[in-house]
C-alpha cells in the first residue's frame, strides 16, 4: 500500500499512462499531487491494483500500459479532507448524535408506515405554569386548566432575582400527558437551533438508567460515559463561570430515590469527585455542583414532594390534549399520511373529530395523549391494514401501548428513601391484580361503570401494612386516573334518581375487556382451593422429595406402616397438577362459552364495535343503557395474550404467562372451538371466530378447527380491508387441499380493491358467492384471472347484482376455454345485453363443463335469447338456463317454449316464465322465490310490471282449462304472484315513508 507522509493511510492512488499526463493533474488538485515512480517485478498486479482503484474513487477511465513497460507512474492525491484542516468542534458532534438518537422511533411508531418523524408527528400539549399547592393533584383530578399557558423554552427566560445561579424547572404531569415526548422534542429543536438558543450545550439524562449504576461516579465521568465526545469538555469543569450555558435534562425523577438529607447525601462541588448518581442529582439540584447550570426535571404527580421546595425555580404541569382542536391536529399529523385513498382518510379524520365534538367518552380518553396514539393506532389497523404490511393484531396493539408507558416500571413503598428490604412488585402486575379485577368484575356482570364505592372495594379494599398503603397512595396519584374516568354519559344512560351517583368507566371500553382477559389469563382469578393447594404444594415440594428418601431407608428397620403417612406427600403434586389441569380448561371453556353466547349472536361483529367506539354511531339511534353493550372483545382478547409475541411483551411488563399454561389453555379451546364450529353461526358470529383465530396466531390450531368448518358465511357483513385480510390469513393457515363447500361474500360492500386482499381465500373454496356488491366491469379481469390458475376449485361462481354490463361478462369469458372447474355460472342482473348473449353463446362451446347458466334480470331480448337456447342445447353437459325477468315478448317465451318441448339437440330447462303456453311451468315456484328474495333491492318497478304480466298470464292460462283441479293449480300460483307483490308495496310504502321522514 503508498501512503501519504501527511495522510498516511487516507491518501488516494491516481496512475497515468504518462508522466505528461501530470501536467492536466496538477491544475485540478495543485500541490496535493506528488510524482512517484515505482518499479516491481508484477507489473500486472500493480496496474491491476492501481485501475481497480482509480475507477472505484474517481469514475474515469483507465489508460492501460503494454506488457513490457518497466515502471508505472503513480500519482498520490491526498484525501477531500485537508492535511492541516481543525479538529471537529464537539459540540457540533454532540448535536448531530443528539439528533441521530432522539429520531429513532420505538418500534410500536413503524407500524404507521416508517415514514413518521418526531417533526411531523409531534403536537404541543398544553403546559401550564402552577405551582403544586395550588390545586393539589390526585385520583380524577388532574384534567384542570388553572394556570398560566406556557413553553418549556419561556420556563428558561426567567425574569426572577436567581443571580448567577441557573434555573431549576420541574415539569410534572400524570401518565400518558406527554412529558418524555415533550422532552424528545426540546431536545431535537435545540439540535436544530429552534429553541433553546441561549444554552450551548444540553445534557440529557434518562433517571433509569441513572438508578441501574450502582458503582460510584463523577459528573464528568458520567457525562463522558454517556457521550464519549463531551468527555474533556471544559464547560463541565466547574471553573469561569462557564456552566451558565449548560442544560441538563433529567426525564422520569420518579424513577430515582433522590433523599436530600445531608446525612445520607453529602454536599460535594466538585465534578471530579465520584458520588452515587442520585448524589449528583441531588447536588445539582441544591445548586452546590455546578450552581450556574440550568436543571429541567420531569416527573410524576407521586413524586412532587421529593424534591423540596426551595430547590424548585419554577413549577409547570403537563396537562395533555385539552381541546378537539390539538386532537385532531395530533389525528391528522399521522392519518393523512398513510398510503390510500385521500377521501377515505379525510372521510375518517372528519367523522373521528364529529365524534370528538360531541363531547363523547373517547373525548375524555384523547385527553391525554397516549390515548390519541392507541386510537390512531387502532385506526390504523382497523382501516390500512394490507398484505405488504407486517402482521398486527388488535391485542398486539394493546401490549405495545401498555408497553410503552408501563415498561420497566415497579411500585415500591418508601418512597424516595432508599431501603435493602423495599418489596418491588411490577407496576403492570399490580394494574392487573387491582384495576383487571374491577375489569373481570364488570365483565362477569356485564357492567362497564362502577361508582367510587366499588372502586376502593376493588382497589386496594383488602390493603393492611404501611408498605401496601404507600403503594396504593402512589398507584391511586400516578395510574389509576390513566385506566378510569368520570363516565360523561351518565346523566344520559341513568335514571334521574341517580344522576347525582359519580361513576367511573375505562377510558377505552376495549382497555376493560383487554384487563380483564390478562386477568384470567395470568391465573389471578384462581378459587381458595386452588390458591392453598399451590402454597402447600409448594411448600411440600420443597422437602418432599428428601423426606420421602430419608423414611424410606427408616422403613427397613422400623415396621412401615408407622411411616405409611408419608406416601401422602406423593400426592400433592399430582393434586395440584390435576387442579391446575381443570383450571386451564376452564379458562379455555370460559373462552369458547362468552365467544358463542346466544344473546350476542346478531350483534354486530367486534371489529364494527370496535370502529364504533372510536368513529361513533351517526345518525338517531334508541337511548340505551350505559351497561348494555356486549364485552364480545374479551374472549378475542384472550386467545391473542396466548401468541409469543405477546407473551415476551408482557414479561418485559413483569407479567409472565408461562408456555405449559398456554399449552394446556390451547389443547381444551382447540376441542371447545372445533365443537362449537360444527354448529351453524350467524354471519356476524362467523367474523368474530375468524377473528379470534387471526388474534391468536397459532396456524396449526386455526388449520385444525378450519377443518371442521364446511362453509363461511359472512353475507351482510360489511367486509373492510381488514376483515378481507384476516379471512385470507386465516385460510392460508390450511393446507394447499382444504376446501369449502362454500364461501358466501353476498351484501359485504366489496368492491374490485379488496379483490387483491380476498384472493388467497378464492383459493380454499368450490362454491363463491360475491352476488349484491360493488363489482364493475374492472373487477372481471381479477377474477378471469383466479378462473385461468392452473389449480383453480371454483365449480360454482355467482357474480348477481354487480354492474359487470358486457365489456366485463366479456372478459370474464376469456377464461373458458383454459379452465376446467367451472359447472355453475350465475350473472344475474349484471347489465347484460344482447350482444353479451350472443358473445356467451359463441364461446359456450369452448367449455366443456358448464351444467348451469343464470343470466336472468338483464336486458336480453327475443332474438337473443333463442340464439342461447340453440348453443345451450348443443352443448355437451348444460341443463338449465335462467331467462326470466328478461326483454321477452309473449312470442319469444313461446319460442323458447316450443324449442324445449321439440326439435333437434337435447332437452335444457329454460326458465324464462311462470307459463309454458297455456300450462304452467314446472319452475314457477323457484322463479317466484328468487323474485321474492330480491325484490327489495332490484329495481321495484320493473319487478312490479313484470309480476303484473305473470298475473295477466296466469288469469288467461286458468280462462282455458277445463279441468277443476288445474284450476285451483293455477289460483294456488296466482296467490303466490300477488303475496309477493304485496310483500313489494309494503317495502316501497316503507322505503317513501323513511325518505319523507
Amino acid at each position: 500500500m503508498w501512503r501519504c507522509g501527511r495522510c498516511g493511510p487516507r491518501a488516494r492512488m491516481v496512475w497515468w499512462r504518462s508522466q505528461e499526463a501530470s501536467k492536466q493533474l496538477l491544475p485540478l488538485y495543485g500541490q496535493n499531487v506528488g510524482y512517484l515512480k515505482l518499479m516491481s517485478t508484477d507489473m500486472r498486479s500493480v496496474r491491476r491494483s492501481v485501475a481497480s482503484t482509480l475507477s472505484r474513487w474517481y469514475k474515469v477511465p483507465v489508460f492501460g500500459l503494454s506488457a513490457a513497460h518497466p515502471s508505472v507512474a503513480c500519482y498520490l492525491k491526498t484525501c477531500k479532507r485537508e492535511c492541516h484542516t481543525a479538529p471537529i468542534d464537539p459540540l457540533d458532534t454532540h448535536k448531530q448524535k443528539l439528533k441521530l438518537w432522539f429520531s429513532h422511533l420505538p418500534q410500536e411508531e413503524k407500524q404507521f408506515g416508517g415514514s413518521f418523524s418526531p417533526e411531523t408527528m409531534h403536537i404541543n400539549p398544553l403546559i401550564l405554569e402552577r405551582h403544586p399547592a395550588e390545586d393539589k393533584p390526585g385520583p380524577f383530578n388532574t384534567h384542570q386548566n388553572k394556570g398560566v399557558s406556557t413553553t418549556v423554552e419561556e420556563l428558561f427566560q426567567t425574569t426572577l432575582n436567581t443571580g448567577d445561579q441557573g434555573v431549576n424547572v420541574l415539569l410534572y404531569g400524570a401518565v400518558g400527558t406527554g412529558k418524555s415526548t415533550v422532552v424528545r422534542k426540546l431536545v431535537l429543536d435545540w439540535c436544530s437551533g429552534s429553541s433553546l438558543s441561549q444554552f450551548q450545550l444540553l445534557v440529557p439524562l434518562s433517571c433509569e438508567d441513572l438508578s441501574q449504576m450502582s458503582k460510584n461516579i463523577s459528573l464528568r465521568d458520567l457525562v463522558g460515559r454517556k457521550y464519549v465526545h463531551l468527555r474533556k469538555t471544559p464547560m463541565l469543569s466547574g471553573e469561569l463561570h462557564q456552566a451558565r450555558n449548560v442544560l441538563f435534562v433529567f426525564n422520569g425523577m420518579e424513577r430515582m430515590k433522590l433523599d436530600f438529607r445531608l446525612a445520607s447525601t453529602e454536599l460535594c462541588s466538585d465534578p471530579n469527585e465520584a458520588l452515587p448518581p442520585g448524589a449528583i442529582v441531588v447536588n445539582l439540584l441544591r445548586k452546590y455542583l455546578l450552581p450556574e447550570a440550568s436543571i429541567l426535571v420531569t416527573t410524576r404527580l407521586s413524586a412532587l414532594e421529593r424534591v423540596p421546595q426551595k430547590y424548585v425555580t419554577r413549577y409547570a404541569q403537563i396537562c395533555g390534549f385539552n381541546d378537539p382542536a390539538r386532537q385532531r391536529a395530533y389525528f391528522t399529523s399521522r392519518l393523512l399520511q398513510q398510503t390510500g385513498e385521500e377521501s377515505r382518510k379525510d372521510e375518517l379524520i372528519e367523522l373521528l373529530y364529529l365524534n370528538l365534538r360531541h363531547e363523547s367518552q373517547l373525548a375524555a380518553a384523547c385527553y391525554l395523549p397516549s390515548y390519541c396514539w392507541l386510537t390512531c393506532a387502532t385506526l390504523h389497523f382497523l382501516h390500512f391494514t394490507d398484505e405488504k404490511a407486517p402482521i398486527r393484531t388488535l391485542t398486539g396493539i394493546y401490549t405495545s401501548f401498555l408497553r410503552l408507558n408501563f415498561g420497566g416500571e415497579v411500585l415500591e413503598a418508601g418512597g424516595g428513601v432508599s431501603s435493602q428490604d423495599q418489596q418491588q412488585t411490577s407496576l403492570m402486575l399490580y394494574v392487573v391484580q387491582t384495576v383487571g379485577k374491577l375489569a373481570f368484575d364488570g365483565v362477569t356482570k356485564k357492567r362497564a361503570s362502577f361508582s367510587e364505592d366499588e372502586l376502593e372495594q376493588w382497589v386496594g379494599g383488602k390493603t393492611k401494612t404501611d408498605e401496601e398503603l404507600q403503594k396504593l397512595a402512589m398507584f391511586r396519584t400516578d395510574v389509576l386516573d390513566f385506566f378510569l374516568v368520570p363516565c360523561v354519559e351518565s346523566k344520559r344512560s341513568y335514571d334521574r334518581a341517580q344522576t347525582d351517583v359519580k361513576r367511573y368507566v375505562f377510558a377505552v371500553p376495549a382497555m376493560q375487556e383487554y384487563l380483564a382477559a390478562l386477568y384470567v389469563v395470568l391465573g389471578e382469578n384462581k378459587t381458595a382451593l386452588e390458591k392453598l393447594t399451590k402454597q402447600v404444594s409448594e411448600t411440600i415440594g420443597q422437602t418432599g422429595e428428601e423426606v420421602t428418601t430419608l423414611f424410606s431407608i427408616l422403613s427397613k428397620f422400623i415396621p412401615f406402616k408407622i411411616f405409611a403417612v408419608f406416601n401422602l406427600l406423593k400426592l400433592f403434586p399430582s393434586l395440584l397438577e390435576k387442579i391446575s389441569r381443570n383450571s386451564k380448561g376452564h379458562i379455555a371453556r370460559t373462552m369458547a362459552a362468552e365467544m358463542f353466547r346466544s344473546e350476542d349472536s346478531y350483534n354486530e361483529d367486534v371489529l364494527d364495535q370496535v370502529e364504533q367506539s372510536l368513529l361513533g354511531v351517526h345518525g338517531p339511534q334508541p337511548e340505551q343503557h350505559l351497561d348494555k353493550r356486549p364485552f364480545e372483545l374479551y374472549p378475542i382478547f384472550m386467545g391473542g395474550l396466548l401468541h409469543y409475541g405477546n407473551r415476551r411483551l408482557l414479561d418485559q411488563l413483569g407479567c409472565s404467562i408461562k408456555s405449559e399454561t398456554v399449552s394446556q389453555i390451547t389443547r381444551t379451546l382447540k376441542k371447545q372451538l372445533i365443537k362449537e364450529s360444527r354448529q351453524k353461526q350467524p354471519p356476524e358470529e362467523m367474523m368474530d371466530l375468524l377473528t379470534l383465530l387471526y388474534e391468536f396466531q397459532n396456524p396449526r390450531v386455526t388449520a385444525e378447527v378450519l377443518q371442521s368448518i364446511r362453509t363461511i358465511n359472512l353475507s351482510t357483513v360489511r367486509m373492510t380491508p381488514l376483515k378481507c385480510f384476516v379471512l385470507s390469513a386465516v385460510l392460508s393457515c390450511c393446507a394447499p387441499g382444504f376446501l369449502l363447500n362454500d364461501l358466501i361474500l353476498s351484501s359485504c360492500h366489496l368492491t374490485q380493491d379488496l379483490l387483491h386482499l380476498l384472493w388467497p381465500a378464492f383459493r380454499h373454496t368450490r362454491s363463491l358467492n360475491l352476488q349484491f356488491n360493488h363489482f364493475g366491469p374492472e373487477s372481471c379481469t381479477l377474477l378471469r384471472d383466479l378462473l385461468l390458475e392452473p389449480n383453480c376449485t371454483i365449480r360454482s361462481l355467482q357474480l348477481c347484482d354487480n354492474n359487470l354490463l358486457d365489456a366485463g361478462v366479456r372478459t370474464l369469458l376469456d377464461s373458458l376455454p383454459e379452465n376446467q372447474s367451472l359447472q355453475n355460472l350465475s350473472l344475474m342482473h349484471t347489465g347484460l345485453g344482447d350482444a353479451a348473449a350472443l358473445e356467451i353463446a359463441e364461446r359456450l362451446g369452448k367449455h366443456a363443463g358448464l351444467l348451469e347458466l343464470n343470466v336472468a334480470y338483464n336486458s336480453i331480448g327475443d332474438s337473443a335469447a333463442v340464439t342461447l337456447v340453440d348453443a345451450c342445447r348443443e352443448h355437451p353437459t348444460i341443463h338449465t338456463v335462467h331467462l326470466y325477468l328478461n326483454q321477452l315478448t309473449d312470442v319469444g317465451k313461446q319460442s323458447l317454449y316450443n324449442r324445449q318441448k321439440g326439435g333437434s339437440g337435447r332437452h335444457v330447462r329454460v326458465l324464462a316464465s311462470v307459463m309454458e303456453g297455456s300450462d304452467i311451468s314446472e319452475d314457477w315456484h323457484p322463479i317466484l322465490s328468487i323474485i321474492g328474495k330480491n325484490s327489495v333491492s332490484w329495481e321495484r318497478e320493473r319487478v312490479r310490471d313484470q309480476l303484473l304480466v305473470f298475473l295477466r298470464d296466469l288469469e288467461w292460462g286458468r280462462q282455458q282449462q277445463q279441468s277443476l283441479w288445474k284450476r285451483l293449480h293455477f289460483r294456488r300460483v296466482e296467490s303466490g304472484v300477488r303475496q309477493t307483490l304485496l310483500l313489494l308495496e309494503k317495502a316501497s310504502s316503507i322505503g317513501s315513508g323513511t325518505s319523507r321522514h
